[in-house]
């Protein structure tokens, strides 16, 4: 199981103490799946939220494609980092500190556009539930949820078993795309799940790609 309280504060030390070129999913060029998605119009500009924003770096490349964004992240820290990242690229961007597991009524039917990337896996099944409902109810009828998280087919950590731990310490849930269907579908319409190859900073991983639309 994962801990929140204690993600919450391994989170917190890594963007506090750690240069951001050193963090493992810190990578300054947004992922390929967005890019394409963006070019070919599949996603147009619109409100949009970055779940677990991090430093910034998607939201802000998002800003400058023309999207309304707001970035959330758990740690105050990578809040900070990603504010200063969308001054220096003179983009404007909003970011906020945010339990998405918690009370997210503030929030409600807001967006159009919500994303995650690697996010996902951070969470324990068991929570799962409970963000899902998040995600659905900050988006508007019919807005699209983008999603990316580790599969249970990659090789990292081990390779063996769902729940695997990083070097940094932290606890990841590896998923199957028959699981996330289940936890999906009573929220989302499935446009698309599959499990791609997708970059990472020190390699590629087997990732669950999700496309979804809410009901």
């Amino acid at each position: 199981m994962i801990d929140r309280k204690q993600l919450q504060k391994q989170m917190e030390q890594v963007y506090s103490e750690m240069p951001p070129g050193n963090i493992p999913w810190n990578l300054p060029e947004p992922p390929e799946l967005l890019v394409k998605a963006v070019e070919a119009g599949k996603i147009k500009p619109c409100k949009a939220v970055d779940l677990g924003c991090g430093a910034g770096n998607y939201a802000v490349w998002l800003a400058g494609q023309g999207f309304d964004v707001t970035g959330m992240d758990i740690s105050k820290h990578a809040v900070r980092l990603a504010v200063q990242l969308a001054k220096e690229k003179g983009v404007s961007c909003r970011f906020v500190v945010a339990d998405l597991l918690g009370d997210m009524r503030e929030y409600y039917e807001c967006f159009d556009f919500a994303y995650d990337w690697e996010l996902l896996h951070h969470i324990s099944p068991e929570d799962r539930p409970a963000y899902i409902q998040n995600v659905c109810n900050i988006l508007r009828r019919n807005g699209i949820y983008f999603s990316v998280c580790f599969s249970v087919k990659d090789p990292d950590f081990g390779g063996e078993g769902k729940y695997r731990k990083t070097p940094l310490g932290t606890i990841l849930y590896f998923s199957s795309e028959e699981e996330l269907s289940e936890l999906l579908e009573p929220f989302f319409s499935i446009l698309e799940l599959s499990t791609l190859e997708i970059k990472g900073k020190y390699g590629p991983h087997a990732a669950n790609v999700a496309w979804l639309e809410r009901k």
